[in-house]
């Protein structure tokens, strides 16, 4: 699998299936008993495949598979690469506040214009707002680069669960 230079912080995939989506889901769920090398949790129609906590890292990948059928004879598989769902809701809520506080320091700009005062601090604050931003973003894309091998390794047990039916 190649995990391409775009945006995306978390890669997805779509694959068509050739047996059906519950032999799919069985077979995860068969795997999760005997597999050491993952920890497998299948909620309906839902896989988490996860590094095992002894050899996770603050970037450890997950990878949530959704495998569900468009009619009777047309089973598909979605995947979705993820950090844990911990560290993916630290990012968004930092984005959150980076997002709030440019905005608020734009309309503190937009007050000090209008009032004909002084405009340095609240461009200084814009710009290392979006300084931080740009922080943020490129720790994300080094965090997905450092699970790359991993993110590998679980694409490739997929597959051959997949593949062993």
């Amino acid at each position: 699998m190649e995990i391409s230079n775009e945006i995306v912080l978390r890669p997805r995939f779509f694959r068509d299936l050739k047996i059906p989506s519950e032999k799919a889901l069985e077979s995860f769920e068969k795997k999760s008993k005997t597999c050491k090398d993952f920890k497998i949790s299948r909620i309906d129609h839902h896989v988490f495949i996860r590094i095992p906590k002894k050899e996770q890292h603050f970037w450890s990948p997950q990878l949530h598979l959704e495998i569900y059928d468009v009619d009777e004879n047309q089973p598909k598989l979605k995947g979705l690469f993820g950090p844990s769902p911990t560290v993916w809701t630290l990012f968004m809520f930092l984005h959150f506040i980076v997002a709030t506080l440019f905005i608020m320091a734009a309309i503190w700009l937009y007050v000090n214009i209008s009032l004909d005062k002084a405009i340095v601090f609240p461009i200084v604050s814009m710009v290392s707002l979006f300084i931080t931003w740009f922080v943020l973003y490129f720790a994300g894309r080094l965090g997905r680069e450092a699970g790359k091998k991993e993110m590998q390794s679980l694409y490739q047990f997929m597959e051959n669960t997949i593949d062993s039916i």
